[in-house]
């Protein structure tokens, strides 16, 4: 029985099998279960909202991709893992049109594809659908080249579905069954289907009194680090600043590196932004140098004191180089001008201020699970969308955040350039 369980299929190779990933069954219904994996992704960036009837076409689109996933072959897999990895990331390659290697996007785009596409057919040698469930249920346990965006799970967050481990363990053991039990007894897997449903599956976080205004400039990637528009971009901060004053905030959080400067180092506006915070608290994303080194970080500006927390995880291959050092190198020389990467503060840091207490993000690493440790109650997350828009990037970074908020129960403040600043809970 476990033989039969563990069984992979027998390898063949030549042309004549190559040629039968290409004959329109298998690209037809890997193409099928990519779009039913990724709908809920382009519902949300259409701007659908949430209702019951959403949810019961979400709750229908997961299992049927769920269920193409656990039983086709595994040329469907590897179709399947193809589209999906353009559906979800095809947005990844756009950074490279600020480094003036534009010709690189269909490349990415295409070496994004067919990882995804191996990761699956690698899942699909396995015939019986036990291991196959098992491998996606552990998947978001498996970050390739640090990059943690795939959670197979996340389908499930506009669902009656629960989303947790436990909750998608009996959603695929309902699949799991349905697809391996014949006639009446397929009825069995009605059993943890039910129990897959999570009743508190609209329920919020209650949101602490504090009185926020979380800022959403539209800077354009191409001018954002021009040296000719950082006056306009000083004065444009320092007015939404002026602006939350005026209308009776508490505080303020401005985006990632919207001061994209290195703040430490410029003493007159350092000094205009402790005076401000005398009326409110001002967050604000901007670099740090301890004279040796660059750090991404976010500024607290608070009753005339700054706190500086810089950023922890770095995203792989915009911010660091996930790869041996010397290999690094070369990448950073050829495609990045020379760039280095940036260095990490060694652990996530809590903010004690007069507004409260919150846990500092900074765009990527405020979806990994690193930065929820001790479960904080309040997380200040600061992005910088500029680099991958127009596309689907923020929507699916809301939606990452949404995860993480219900997953450790935390209430996340989000102020993003060109992306979706919103409240989380």
């Amino acid at each position: 029985m476990l033989q039969d369980v563990l069984q992979i299929d027998r390898l063949r190779f030549g042309w004549k099998n190559l040629r039968s990933y290409f004959t329109s069954r298998p690209i037809f219904y890997g193409l099928l279960g990519a779009l039913l994996l990724s709908a809920f992704i382009y519902l949300a960036w259409f701007g659908i909202q949430t209702t019951l009837i959403l949810r019961t076409v979400e709750s229908a689109t997961a299992l049927v991709a769920f269920y193409i996933l656990l039983t086709a072959d595994r040329r469907t897999l590897f179709w399947a893992g193809f589209f999906t990895g353009v559906l979800w990331f095809y947005w990844i390659a756009f950074s490279f049109r600020y480094y003036d290697v534009t010709w690189m996007i269909p490349f990415m785009i295409l070496f994004v594809a067919l990882s995804f596409g191996l990761f699956f057919w690698i899942i699909g040698l396995f015939a019986h659908p036990l291991p196959r469930a098992l491998l996606f249920w552990g998947f978001s346990f498996f970050h390739p080249l640090s990059f943690n965006w795939f959670i197979p799970e996340l389908s499930l967050i506009d669902t009656f579905f629960g989303f947790d481990k436990l909750h998608f363990a009996l959603f695929l053991l309902a699949i799991l069954l349905f697809a391996s039990l014949k006639r009446w007894w397929r009825l069995i897997a009605l059993i943890p289907l039910v129990l897959s449903v999570d009743p508190h599956f609209d329920d919020q976080l209650p949101l602490p009194e504090t009185k926020v205004m979380l800022a959403d400039p539209r800077v354009n990637q191409e001018i954002k680090w021009e040296e000719s528009y950082l006056p306009e971009t000083i004065d444009n901060n320092l007015a939404t600043i002026l602006e939350a004053i005026n209308e009776g905030y508490e505080m303020v959080i401005l985006p990632e590196s919207v001061f994209p400067i290195f703040l430490n180092t410029d003493i007159d506006l350092t000094r205009k932004l402790l005076e401000l915070s005398k009326e409110i608290v001002i967050v604000a994303g901007a670099l740090y140098s301890d004279g040796k080194k660059a750090y991404n970080s976010t500024y607290y500006f608070d009753q005339g004191k700054v706190y500086i927390a810089n950023k922890v995880v770095l995203v792989p291959f915009g911010e660091e180089i996930p790869l041996p050092r010397f290999i690094a190198r070369w990448i950073n020389d050829t495609f990045y001008n020379g760039a280095e990467d940036y260095q990490t503060a060694k652990k996530p840091v809590d903010l004690h201020l007069s507004t409260g207490t919150f846990r500092n993000a900074i765009c990527y690493e405020a979806t990994r699970d690193e930065l929820f440790a001790g479960h904080p109650k309040a997380m200040i997350a600061i992005s910088n969308n500029a680099w991958f828009t127009p596309s689907i990037e923020p929507t699916l970074q809301k939606l990452l955040l949404e995860y993480f908020s219900k997953k450790y129960g935390t209430v996340i403040y989000h102020s993003a350039n060109m992306g979706i600043s919103t409240i989380i809970h």
